[in-house]
């Protein structure tokens, strides 16, 4: 299954609470979800994969139809340390591939047993970062077979640059994963990754939780705006259907975050309406370049990639 034909997708993130993860990815298949968003460092690959293989084993669905995506963290750069990386996904999972393997920042932190390394006093510690060189431990791991397409995640077009341009590329990133919502829509960056053939990957797609630690509290609720609630209203849809459909209907690959059973099949209910070409315009329109996830308590990165326009 390409990523180009699976254009909804569930996160399962790190907030997603302790035992949730198992029952929300086997509800979630039942719906119809075949994509799943996943981490090392969301600590519940182990449930997401009981989930796939319980459904596999059910009759539901089998291990093609189903695309899995999984992330090299930040403390894993080091080209020695990719493939164990991947490797620790694998195993949590108990599968043999992951369809989709991408590096979620462009920032290298520290390596060693802390995922957020800090000093005495309290003060990330970072780690020279060589992207083409983990690429390359990247593209070992894909000609190894354990995993089917690699990409990247939060990188702008002069990291995305650096990749595409690496001498000797073997395998180019087929997919960038950013923030993307109608107040925050990347038109340059969804420009320059359609020119390049990568696909955008759209987290935050119906905004964002108020969670002070690492979103930007003074954006203001998408889901409250007004011409998101009255399109929703001409086709008895809801704004974060409205935003969800937006973003499909643009080529935008979404991922909604929700350990809610309601707002699971909610969010997957988005292919029985289209947006007009006047409505589609008016939501572009509400774009005021608002980031929720800003990732500020990392700006001081060399690689920090949001200092870029796109």
């Amino acid at each position: 299954m390409g990523l180009k034909r699976c254009l909804h997708y569930l996160c399962v993130s790190n907030k997603t609470p302790k035992g949730k993860a198992l029952e929300c990815v086997k509800l979630a298949i039942d719906v119809g979800y075949r994509h799943f968003d996943g981490a090392l460092v969301y600590f519940n690959e182990h449930e997401v994969g009981q989930a796939i293989r319980e459904k596999i084993a059910d009759g539901s669905v089998r291990r093609e139809d189903i695309f899995y995506c999984g992330k090299l963290w930040n403390t894993f750069h080091p080209p020695e340390l990719v493939r164990p990386a991947l490797e620790r996904t694998l195993k949590a999972l108990k599968l043999d591939y992951v369809d989709l393997y991408i590096v979620e920042l462009p920032m290298a932190f520290k390596p060693g047993m802390e995922f957020y390394p800090k000093d005495e006093n309290g003060k990330y510690i970072y780690h020279q970062t060589d992207l083409c060189a983990t690429w390359e431990a990247l593209e070992a791991c894909k000609d190894a077979g354990l995993v089917r397409s690699l990409g990247v995640s939060n990188f702008n077009h002069r990291q995305l640059e650096l990749l595409l341009n690496k001498p000797g590329l073997k395998h180019k990133p087929v997919s960038n994963q950013v923030e993307c919502h109608p107040y925050f829509t990347q038109p340059k960056l969804l420009e320059y990754c359609r020119q390049n053939d990568i696909v955008i990957v759209g987290y935050c797609p119906i905004g964002s939780s108020r969670d002070a630690s690492w979103v930007n509290v003074t954006s203001p609720p998408l889901l409250e705006d007004k011409l998101l609630v009255s399109i929703g209203k001409k086709y008895n849809k809801s704004s974060a259907q409205v935003a969800l459909r937006f973003n499909v209907q643009r080529g935008v690959v979404v991922i909604p975050k929700s350990f809610s059973p309601e707002r699971i099949t909610h969010n997957f209910q988005i292919f029985d309406f289209s947006l007009t070409e006047e409505e589609m315009k008016g939501i572009e329109d509400l774009n005021k370049n608002i980031r929720f996830v800003e990732l500020l308590m990392w700006s001081d990165h060399p690689e920090y990639p949001f200092h870029d326009e796109f």
